[in-house]
């Protein structure tokens, strides 16, 4: 099979496509024939050397990937056979081989993929969509909140301005360029504006009309969200869960003070502590979106072989969506 091999730590052009064997599944485990492969933001980070919040930089060399969807083609000793055939996603946690036309998964974090999603659609749901759906659980949006969302056409970001519009609350999305603003809106926010603009934050006060939001939804950090920051009401709440932008958004005991704000970090502990663990929360994922409470948006897929181009498209963020390669 071909696969994306990595030898050493580096910018995109480290990721090269070669040729491996067929992995085989132990006891325990299946051999997925991939369709669709996701590609995280920090799986470039992990790329660079960097370690990827509760990941390790990974010993080298190594295939990236750790979310997968296709079909079961091969079954270890101790697996059931009816597994064979069917269609599944799965994240590979710690593991990595998902950049892969076959990759190896243990049985128990595979999820039948519903009837209505893509592969690609799935695998946005088992890795973005877990994880919006464990800070939504904390966000607990009512038709009160006017919600902001920083990078809102990203992969989590499409999800919150889907859930905040599904709860009847107030939609403010933040992208970068007209055509992503153009995509937030259509989506149905309220108010869309583009982040590049320095006169945003005062283009989103005219168009609430003095409204203050009351929720931030913040995984950008950066000028962005403490500008973002800036905004907020008194006693609204900032639930922070990264730093795209490459710093957490400035914040201090005055900052809270100020506006009596209630923060909270929801990923890491927060979520793993979650009832139910990351499984529950990645099957509450793929239940909303095979209802369609919840439709991912997919970037165009990338060819396995061009996973330097999918990971150089993402870090210059000229992707809408989740990003995915289609072995």
């Amino acid at each position: 099979m071909k696969a994306i091999r990595q030898h050493e730590f580096g910018g995109p052009e480290v990721l090269g496509l070669e040729e491996v064997p067929d992995p085989e599944p132990g006891p325990g485990r299946v051999r997925i024939r991939v369709a669709a492969a996701g590609v995280h933001l920090l799986d470039t980070a992990l790329r660079r050397g960097q370690r990827g919040g509760p990941f390790p930089p990974p010993a080298l060399p190594m295939t990236p990937g750790r979310e997968v969807a296709g079909t079961v083609e091969a079954t270890g000793p101790d697996v059931d056979e009816g597994w064979r055939g069917r269609r599944v996603v799965a994240h590979l946690g710690m593991a990595s081989g998902g950049y892969a036309q076959a990759a190896v998964a243990e049985v128990t974090s595979l999820h039948a993929v519903p009837d209505r999603l893509s592969p690609a659609e799935a695998v946005a749901m088992i890795g973005s969509g877990r994880t919006a759906v464990g800070i939504l659980r904390i966000a607990a949006i009512t038709p009160d909140d006017v919600v902001l969302v920083p990078a809102a056409a990203g992969g989590m970001g499409v999800l919150f301005v889907q859930a905040a519009r599904n709860a009847g609350a107030t939609v403010v999305g933040l992208a970068g360029g007209p055509e992503k603003t153009a995509r937030v809106r259509d989506l149905g926010a309220d108010v869309a504006e583009d982040y590049r603009d320095p006169d945003w934050p005062e283009r989103v006060r005219a168009a609430l009309g003095g409204t203050a939001p009351t929720l931030l939804l913040d995984g950008v950090g950066g000028e962005v969200g403490h500008a973002a920051l800036d905004l907020l009401g008194v006693a609204s709440r900032m639930v922070m869960f990264g730093w795209s932008s490459g710093t957490v958004t400035p914040l201090t005991g005055q900052d809270v003070a100020a506006k009596s704000l209630q923060v909270t970090w929801v990923t890491g502990p927060r979520m793993l502590a979650m009832p139910g663990g990351l499984r529950a929360l990645e099957t509450e994922s793929l239940a909303a979106a095979g209802r369609g409470d919840l439709v991912p948006l997919v970037h165009p897929p990338f060819a396995l072989a061009d996973a330097a181009g999918a990971h150089a498209a993402l870090e210059s963020r000229a992707t809408t969506g989740k990003v995915v390669l289609a072995p």
